[in-house]
């Protein structure tokens, strides 16, 4: 196929509108409040006493879950990424997400149903970035919400979703890229960000111990730590040292990108401590199909960077 004819055919998608995906599951209260509580932000009700979901969740309701492209019935069998895998197929193979914007029309309430269609936006002429050579596709998902509340299907809100499909810039053959160089510096672990609200927890952690911020006005515990207890608005506040023990609250195992220096999968535990309060650490010593909700961890201190830096990790124990 010539450069003319595949590029005709990616240009024929434009436009392309694809079917409804629906949710599997009503908004619903459960989950709105799942959501606010890990967003730290108030639950509201309309003045009908229906709790409203926050607009940000507007994609979650119609997400497949764990299961890739589990979507229930009446969804459509169509791939609005099909274009995507037109410029796989010609070397435009690595994918850097570029934005993602969502507006809303209203809010979305508990008890409704929604869905939403695909439409292929626009395809971008050619591009040389820093990251390589290939072409901006752009996708417009439109969210409805079936008649049960209004009597028609309403339009509640729309995603634009763009990507940059492009060869790599400087690409190396498999087998060049696998042979060691004395003169390649080692790659280090990035270095946290530190400010002057979060430094007492990494002075601690290079002491191997866990502080936590304590509210001294209602004695709540707060992590990540900021200026302000983010439960009564106080400044005053201290720290506490953890016992480092607690269990996986919840977690991801990160497969892509494959970032240097970390082993891939990566998994991420929520960790929830026993004092009550929650934290985000890598969890080491367990593969990654073996981690469970509710294991019981402990941290410990890991050295990196030559010993310039240590970082608090999390290990299951029995």
């Amino acid at each position: 196929m010539t450069d003319q004819d595949w590029m005709a055919e990616v240009r024929a998608l434009v436009g392309k509108k694809y079917g409804r995906v629906y949710a599997w599951d009503k908004v619903n209260t459960p989950m709105i409040r799942q959501w606010c509580e890990i967003m730290n932000v108030n639950v509201r009700t309309n003045a009908d006493g229906k709790v409203i979901a926050p607009p940000g969740m507007l994609q979650v309701w119609c997400m497949e879950g764990p299961v890739q492209n589990n979507y229930p019935p009446g969804s459509t069998k169509e791939n609005p990424y099909e274009v995507v895998k037109l410029l796989d197929a010609q070397g435009f193979a690595s994918t850097v997400a570029v934005n993602s914007e969502l507006t809303f029309d209203r809010d979305v309430v508990e008890g409704e149903d929604l869905y939403y269609t695909t439409r292929l936006d626009s395809v971008g002429d050619e591009k040389t970035t820093a990251l390589g050579t290939g072409y901006f596709v752009t996708l417009i998902m439109d969210y409805f919400s079936i008649g049960a509340l209004r009597g028609d299907d309403e339009h509640v809100g729309q995603l634009l979703f763009r990507v940059f499909k492009f060869r790599p810039a400087n690409a190396q053959p498999a087998a060049a890229a696998d042979q060691k160089s004395a003169g390649i510096p080692k790659i280090k672990r990035s270095a946290p960000g530190i400010s002057d609200d979060n430094r007492f927890f990494w002075d601690g952690v290079q002491q191997g111990k866990l502080l936590i911020q304590h509210c001294k006005s209602c004695g709540e515990l707060n992590h990540p730590p900021g200026p302000v207890c983010p439960h009564c608005q106080s400044f005053e506040w201290d720290a506490v040292q953890a016992c480092g023990k607690g269990e996986v609250y919840s977690y991801v195992v990160m497969h892509y990108p494959e970032v240097p220096p970390f082993d891939h999968p990566n998994p991420i535990g929520l960790i929830e401590l026993e004092e009550g309060t929650r934290l985000i650490a890598q969890l080491v010593g367990i593969k990654p199909q073996d981690v469970r909700i509710g294991q019981k961890v402990q941290v410990e201190f890991n050295t990196f960077n030559d010993g310039e830096m240590t970082l608090p990790q999390f290990r299951v124990v029995a």
